[in-house]
């Protein structure tokens, strides 16, 4: 049985107000495609598959095409809920998806409703059994109790859901069993979450999932599934550095801080003896996302070499954080001019200001009562490396605010 397992498509994001449905839809085709090239028998998107709970109308279009494409290709499609999805939405359609080879797991309910067993491709041949856990919310497995402490409330809702995923993983064991009674064969079982795991590293894209109440599922509470097909996070990881728990992390970028990461899908063989193999699938890239940073000086030539890897048609979405001139009022205009002509479209311009305390006073054991103002702005003025000219600007400008304020206090 192969398994493709993806999730955190976000379907209808609003970049800095633009669109990314062109990335979304080369993302389809070519999911499409690795079906078809890889023989894969079933689809298992974990969580995210929307961006908010009230998706545009194209985004809602992709999404059944999506499954339309599927099921002409006689390929089981698995759909989780994610903390961005509508309950409401993803289960307007469920007696549609149904007919359609489609298992849509919106929100958690009885133990029993979450054993979903996926056949091999084309056939009504079972091919595993899936724990099909999606984002869980706290109301959903757990009452709030008056006077808990914030780790109280911790402890009980790692507890409960800790609690839905044996419940669902022995209803799973139980199926298993009567097939293997029936059949003479053992069915593997995957569990699904979307969820922050311990040992999981994430990124500014992605939303706590429990604020306030649940940092981090511990690994070790998950049921000894043959493979843990996660979301949620969108960075792509082995979690714990084990084998059979993996988040695949966003097919695409959803933010500047993932511009680096190498994103993907992951293939998942799992067999009577368990998890065979799991394969990662480089996703495509058609919009590069990109964040530089330095000072007026360096930026243009780094503004030149990123702009190798846009187009006039596709520029660059990029990131610009200034360093040492962040002070300067009219950096959005200035950087601007540097992309002037080439294929490069800044979306977010950044000041990066130093958080560490400079040491105006070595080991002289002066302290600041014993320095005039001028004297202070002086000395932090010399731990810049500024030119000659704008050094002696600033100083004077600085003397002319101090003469306003002065004269104000005379008066």
């Amino acid at each position: 049985m192969r398994i493709l397992h993806t999730s955190d498509w976000h379907l209808g994001q609003s970049f800095m107000n633009h669109s990314r449905e062109r990335e979304h839809t080369v993302l389809i085709d070519w999911l499409l495609d690795q079906v078809d090239a890889q023989s894969v028998d079933a689809v298992l998107i974990a969580g995210d598959i929307f961006d908010t709970g009230t998706p545009p109308s194209y985004a809602r279009a992709l999404y059944y095409r999506l499954i339309a494409q599927l099921h002409q290709r006689k390929v089981a499609l698995l759909l989780l809920g994610g903390n961005h999805d509508s309950v409401s939405v993803l289960t307007e359609s469920s007696p549609l998806m149904h007919h359609l080879n489609t298992t849509v797991i919106a929100a958690t309910g009885d133990a029993a409703q979450h054993v979903v067993t996926l056949p091999r491709r084309g056939s009504a041949t079972p091919g595993c059994i899936v724990c099909a856990l999606p984002f869980i919310r706290p109301r959903d497995v757990q009452q709030s109790q008056a006077g808990q402490s914030a780790q109280d409330k911790q402890r009980s809702l790692q507890t409960a859901i800790q609690e839905t995923y044996a419940q669902v993983f022995a209803a799973a064991q139980a199926q298993q069993a009567a097939h293997e009674n029936a059949h003479g064969l053992r069915l593997p079982i995957i569990a699904t979450g979307h969820l922050t795991t311990v040992g999981a590293s994430s990124n500014e894209s992605v939303r706590e999932i429990y604020v306030g109440a649940l940092e981090a599922f511990p690994t070790n509470a998950f049921p000894p599934a043959d493979y843990i097909a996660l979301g949620h996070i969108h960075k792509p990881q082995k979690v714990g550095g084990l084998e059979h728990i993996r988040y695949s992390g966003s097919p695409i970028a959803l933010g500047f801080d993932e511009a680096r990461q190498n994103k993907e899908v992951l293939l998942v063989d799992v067999n009577a003896s368990g998890l065979q193999a799991v394969t990662p699938l480089p996703a495509p890239l058609c919009q590069v996302l990109a964040s530089v940073s330095g000072n007026l000086t360096s930026l243009p030539a780094a503004l030149s070499a990123l702009s190798a890897q846009g187009t006039p048609e596709h520029p660059v979405w990029l990131e610009v954080t200034v360093q040492e001139d962040d002070y300067l009022p009219d950096l959005a205009p200035r950087i601007e001019a540097m992309v002037q002509g080439l294929p490069l479209q800044v979306l977010r311009v950044k000041r990066q200001r130093s958080t560490a305390m400079p040491q105006l006073f070595a080991d002289t054991g002066e302290s600041l009562d014993e320095l005039s103002p001028t004297e202070v702005f002086a000395r932090r003025l010399a731990q810049e490396t500024l030119e000659p000219a704008l050094s002696q600007a600033l100083t004077t400008r600085y003397a002319q605010v101090l003469r306003q304020l002065q004269a104000g206090d005379a008066a």
